[in-house]
């Protein structure tokens, strides 16, 4: 998918977070956004799947703009700050409500995804009883288990052990590998380094290209 913002700003709480902003996005790569903690990360990301709107200008998908009826582009995955679950119900079940939304995918999809972000699909362990790594986790495989072509990853990495990240890694470059569209942040400069092919810093109202 083309994502294209055509002269995009926004402000939040008074403070102007993007200025005029023109950028292009395409298939196949991993998207790194920087910047430090209140620069808009967050929002942009809110922007790009529909939950917010710019004050200014446009955002397309494959040329559809976000507007009305066609607000919400299909086939995104997103994770961004912390998800909400049924704290009484196990991952398995909390995933599967969210799957009827849509009604796209079956049970064993489901237990899929559960199985390559490191969660056991059968654990009956209610989801507040889980540890952030475990809800990080379950956090992922929400983005992941539809086959969205376009994922926006806000810290996906955090809480989570080294294994889970080598994991989580190597599940991100195959998407990319299969023409997926990744957004990603992360505090962790290394994360930046290793998997993204462009990366954008946010700064002084503007989303600048530093690789």
């Amino acid at each position: 998918m083309m994502i294209t913002l055509t002269n995009v700003s926004k402000q939040y709480k008074g403070h102007e977070l993007f200025h005029d902003m023109n950028v292009s996005f395409g298939p196949g790569k991993i998207y790194g956004i920087t910047g430090i903690n209140g620069s808009g990360k967050s929002v942009l990301f809110k922007m790009l799947c529909g939950f917010v709107f710019p004050d200014a200008g446009t955002i397309a998908v494959d040329g559809q703009a976000l507007t009305g009826k066609h607000r919400f582009p299909k086939d995104f995955g997103i994770l961004i700050e912390r998800p909400g679950y049924i704290g009484q119900l196990d991952g398995f079940t909390n995933l599967k409500e969210l799957a009827r939304i849509q009604n796209k995918i079956d049970d064993a999809a489901i237990r899929r995804a559960m199985e390559q972000v490191g969660l056991a699909p059968n654990l009956t362990q209610k989801v507040k009883h889980y540890s952030l790594g475990m809800k990080q986790k379950l956090g992922i495989a929400q983005a992941i288990m539809e086959n969205q072509q376009v994922l926006l990853l806000d810290e996906p990495f955090n809480a989570l052990d080294t294994d889970s990240v080598e994991r989580i890694r190597t599940l991100l470059v195959q998407y990319k590998e299969q023409g997926r569209t990744i957004f990603l942040t992360s505090h962790h400069q290394q994360d930046i380094d290793l998997l993204c092919d462009e990366v954008y810093q946010i700064q002084a109202a503007r989303l600048e290209k530093v690789r």
